[in-house]
């Protein structure tokens, strides 16, 4: 379409800006801003959770588990074989599982981050240990959170009109049940404290892959280089730069769209990344055990594969964009390494 300028995006970049620049006066000043915005966050759904179980009038949690009950019994009564033979029999049956996987684009980018605080190990106080107590309780606290969330819109909304929430913001019109019309501010000023938290811990974590990547020789040296503060200042100037960049480019769903393609792609190289190095490289020091080694690394490649899969075939024209920005990646590395 015409590309144009907003508000919404200068005001995104200003945001980014300013966090880069919170960000070189040292690892304290965006760890306090990242402390007090994830606590804000959490207790405002905690919040939204205590009053979606107690405040609400009339629940509709019954009526939508009954359709998933009701599902499961005529699939008992027909065999599995036959709903499965059927269902790729015909074209709705690939559709329907491109229909997950494009409704999945979202929750693959509401959960991303769990990893981030790897980035940062080589700050961190015994990482061997802290590193994965850290990815535990966060992924455990996020998925209690969600889940907890989803139950209370289950319970405030029915079926249609979670499936047809305006503008498909179901968390404003599961807030106009609770809370009457204050239910929307609401809900913009915890997007907004989420999004500010989130903008800021993926600005501190992402400067430190730029910086790693230039001591492996992977990237710009200038990167690697730290300031008085002891924090990668050119790394972070980089990365808010080309965020920046990014904002111009037009939508944020659209964005959405090309990197939890992006995204599910490096987390499958890095867990095929844990078999190939478990079987070249056994002798490694292993502080983590993987659980239900080899099983659980291959469900994840496969379950990965059907989604990139499904968006590849289902959502082209953002998918397609984004693995092409990603692999400008290689002519870039390749300029960077030339002289060697």
């Amino acid at each position: 379409g015409e590309f144009k300028i907003t508000y919404i995006q200068i005001l995104a970049i200003v945001v980014i800006m300013l966090l880069t620049y919170i960000n070189t006066k040292g690892v304290e000043s965006g760890k306090f801003l990242q402390n007090l915005f994830t606590g804000s966050k959490i207790l405002a759904l905690i919040g939204i959770i205590i009053a979606g179980i107690f405040l609400v009038k009339n629940s509709f949690l019954t009526e939508n588990f009954g359709y998933g009950f009701k599902a499961f019994s005529n699939l008992q009564k027909d065999s599995l074989g036959n709903f499965l033979q059927t269902g790729w029999k015909s074209v709705s049956g690939l559709t329907l599982f491109g229909g997950i996987a494009s409704a999945m684009v979202g929750a693959v980018f509401s959960s991303v981050a769990w990893e981030n605080v790897t980035f940062v190990s080589g700050e961190i106080d015994n990482p061997k240990k802290n590193v994965v107590r850290s990815m535990i309780f966060g992924t455990s606290a996020v998925m209690v959170l969600y889940l907890a969330v989803n139950l209370v819109y289950i319970s405030t909304l029915s079926r249609d009109e979670i499936a047809f929430a305006t503008d498909d913001r179901v968390a404003v019109s599961s807030a106009l049940a609770i809370f009457g019309n204050t239910g929307t501010l609401i809900i913009a000023l915890l997007v907004m404290i989420s999004t500010f938290g989130c903008n800021n811990g993926l600005i501190l974590s992402g400067a430190r892959v730029f910086q790693t990547m230039s001591l492996d020789g992977m990237f710009f040296k200038s990167a690697a280089e730290n300031n008085k503060n002891q924090v990668p200042e050119n790394a972070l100037w980089m990365q808010g730069i080309w965020a920046s960049v990014l904002c111009l480019s037009g939508q944020y769903g659209n964005l959405l769209d090309m990197i939890s393609f992006v995204i599910v792609l490096f987390y499958m190289i890095t867990v095929f990344g844990v078999i190939y190095l478990r079987y070249k490289k056994p002798e490694l020091e292993r502080p983590y055990k993987t659980w239900l080694y080899p099983i659980t690394p291959l469900i994840y490649l496969v379950i990965g594969t059907a989604f990139c899969a499904l968006l590849l075939y289902f959502k082209t024209q953002y998918t397609w964009p984004g693995l092409l920005l990603v692999l400008i990646g290689l002519p870039i590395y390749y300029i960077i390494n030339s002289r060697k």
